[in-house]
């Protein structure tokens, strides 16, 4: 299973497809990164 880069945390292939950058094969960040959000193409830290 996909794991995330900034928390480790589990998602589904389903949301590596629908999120991930074009030529990833798993996601930045994802629901369970509290301190991290994506915002259009880049991520950011939460305010």
């Amino acid at each position: 299973m996909p794991e995330c880069l900034n928390c480790g945390g589990s998602v589904t292939k389903q949301y590596v497809r629908v999120f991930a950058p074009t030529g990833m094969d798993t996601v930045r960040v994802c629901p369970n990164c509290p301190d991290m959000i994506r915002e259009g193409n880049d991520v950011r830290e939460a305010k």
